[in-house]
């Protein structure tokens, strides 16, 4: 580990130059995914891997400007600018500026190229970080350096769970700079009218109704939002409410059932079992064991 100065980025206070950080690898090989180095550049040196990296390697800036060389395109990278380099892609990269920063992660794992590919994070990839939301990826980049500088022995796992997060973060901003779907008021209206109403099982046409929208436009925007359609969502959020209350009550499976707008207790365990791959009671007996 190098460590030349340290910086709270929140607060603008004095600024790391250089820091590297190539935790051993012990029991956190382990790990489904696992941190191999995370390091940051004040000021970025000329890198040339002409047979790409073992590693897989995701770099975000925030000043400066430099070039980065991938797959034979080049391509100019300004501050707030993220790039995703996979494992074994030859690339190059360096400063075109008197100081361009550069916030570098490795992951490995088991099943790293999985959570990856999930997250598309399985090609070579540039994308714009919105400049007023990247407080919770610093925090997680951060987390990571000082899990390791805290903890010789078992900082490695506390960074490796920062790890997952920075790369669930980067992934929501990399969605954000392609311009994904926001979430539109009409969404937001129909689930609070489903979270009051679910146990009476509202139709598709009171729902449109309460979120000011035609039936087939809030099933669009159900679909884009959230992957489901309206009445899809009912029994996911019946299934929700179901699941708490076999957790945390001794009500019956059958009281269960009726409180939550199910048409019977049998039809409430297929559902259930479709949904949750188990059957209520089972889920019950689970959640006493923990």
């Amino acid at each position: 580990m190098i460590l030349l100065r340290y910086n709270d980025f929140s607060t603008g206070g004095e600024l790391i130059l250089k820091f590297y950080d190539y935790p051993i690898i012990s029991k956190e090989g382990s790990l489904p995914v696992f941190l191999v180095s995370v390091g940051l550049n004040e000021w970025q040196y000329h890198v040339i891997c002409g047979n790409g990296d073992n590693y897989a390697k995701a770099l975000y800036c925030t000043k400066g400007s430099g070039v980065l060389i991938m797959n034979g395109e080049k391509h100019i990278i300004n501050p707030y600018t993220a790039f995703f380099i996979p494992a074994g892609c030859p690339h190059e990269y360096y400063s075109t500026d008197e100081s361009w920063d550069t916030h570098w992660i490795k992951p490995s794992g088991k099943s790293c190229t999985d959570m990856l590919k999930a997250l598309g994070f399985d090609k070579p990839k540039i994308f714009p970080l919105p400049k007023e939301e990247i407080t919770y990826l610093d925090r997680c980049f951060r987390c990571m350096h000082e899990a390791l500088l805290s903890d010789k022995v078992d900082g490695n796992f506390r960074a490796s769970g920062y790890l997952y997060s920075f790369f669930i973060e980067l992934s929501r901003l990399a969605a954000k700079g392609k311009g994904s779907v926001q979430i539109a008021p009409a969404v937001t209206k129909a689930i609070a009218y489903i979270d009051e109403n679910y146990m009476k099982q509202p139709g598709l046409e009171s729902i449109s109704k309460a979120a000011g929208v035609s039936s087939q436009h809030l099933c669009r925007l159900f679909r884009q939002t959230l992957n489901c359609r309206p009445m899809e969502y009912i029994t996911k959020r019946k299934i929700q409410a179901a699941k708490m209350l076999l957790a945390e009550t001794r009500k019956t499976v059958e009281q269960i059932a009726e409180e939550t707008g199910f048409c019977d207790s049998s039809y409430f365990c297929k559902i259930f079992k479709r949904f949750e791959s188990i059957t209520p009671s089972q889920f019950r007996n689970a959640e006493q064991a923990l």
